[in-house]
């Protein structure tokens, strides 16, 4: 078994690390709506696109940043459907909040990627908060993707899109942690194999707010999209019961398993390692527990959120340990610390 461990507060000059709105000021971002992204609010639709709260979002279409199929949205609220092109235009005489918010965030981390292993068949990057694993409908033009690419031009016929080449797995923009990418066909599919049988494990450090009840647990309650767009889930209840029938949570079974590393006054610091790859399965099941991640704009409750607490500008959500088989029939094992404005945030919590 080999393990790497690496640090990730250096940075490389050849790469941008100004953050995508300061990059994009002034241009276009064409959005489309796709058929999973229907019935959801328009400023939900931005604030996951853009990686903003709602509030701003909103900001956003009240300024007249937004249109809709070419027209000014009523308001906020409004309901995206199915093939809408939404752009969102900066306007030169409103872009200084964005430039201040962008250059407070430059300050929190950086978004450079790391090469922790490099294989014949993979390569196993870090992919830093802040940066898309792969292109959207938006076309973004920075992505890990496409600085991978750059390393490795010969990955770009490796995998099921060309938009996405060799990528096998993604981690949420506003995550970081490690990620393996295929360098072969044939290893792209062995690594996509080894997902859907279940035999890659990955590890997370979660920061929650609120203390647990028990310092291992598993929760598996199903996860299925809301009519919001939102993914949502909530625990299980005995559907035997006629009582139950509008209870009864629809969706895809996953699993997700937990233990209690640190516990602080207001928030609990959990090692994770999710058991299924549902779309933002540790968010949506640490949302049902009561436990939200810190930092998280999408799954979050007002109510236990002090206004006197520092901002993290990102998720507390950190892809550390991944495990798989390679093609030489070896578990490999690869372990990434937490960046550093992570374990800043750490540091600043009261025991």
């Amino acid at each position: 078994m080999s393990r790497y461990n690496v640090g990730v507060d250096g940075s490389n000059p050849s790469w941008p690390t100004k953050s995508f709105l300061t990059m994009h000021t002034q241009k276009q971002q064409l959005f489309l709506v796709l058929e999973h992204e229907v019935s959801t609010r328009l400023d939900i639709f931005l604030s996951e696109k853009l990686s903003c709260s709602r509030a701003q979002a909103k900001k956003y279409i009240d300024t007249g940043w937004v249109q809709i199929n070419k027209k000014q949205p009523k308001k906020a609220g409004d309901i995206v459907k199915i093939g809408d092109q939404i752009v969102f235009q900066e306007q030169e005489k409103n872009t200084t909040d964005v430039l201040v918010a962008s250059s407070q965030q430059e300050e929190t981390y950086n978004k450079e990627i790391k090469i922790i292993a490099d294989a014949d068949d993979y390569v196993v990057v870090y992919k830093p908060a802040g940066l898309l694993t792969h292109e959207t409908q938006a076309h973004e033009a920075d992505t890990l993707a496409s600085r991978v690419l750059r390393l490795y031009p010969t990955i770009q016929s490796v995998g099921d899109s060309i938009e996405r080449p060799g990528i096998v797995h993604r981690l949420d923009k506003d995550a970081s942690g490690l990620l393996v990418i295929a360098k072969t066909q044939k290893s792209f599919l062995h690594l996509k194999q080894q997902f859907q049988d279940r035999q890659i494990e990955k590890y997370y450090d979660v920061l929650v707010y609120g203390l647990m009840d028990q310092d291992h647990g598993l929760i598996d309650f199903d996860i299925d999209r809301g009519t919001d767009g939102r993914m949502v889930s909530r625990p299980k209840t005995d559907v035997l019961k006629l009582k139950n029938v509008t209870k009864i949570q629809p969706g895809k079974k996953a699993l997700t398993e937990y233990w209690l590393e640190q516990a602080f006054v207001r928030m609990s610091l959990l090692k994770v390692r999710i058991h299924s790859g549902r779309t933002h399965q540790i968010r949506v099941h640490m949302f049902a527990m009561g436990h939200p991640v810190v930092g998280d704009l999408l799954y979050k409750n007002k109510k236990i959120i002090k206004k006197s607490e520092r901002k993290l500008n990102r998720l507390f959500l950190h892809a550390r340990e991944l495990s798989f088989i390679d093609m030489h029939g070896e578990r490999v094992n690869y372990h990434c610390d937490l960046p550093e404005e992570l374990a800043n945030y750490l540091n600043m919590l009261v025991i």
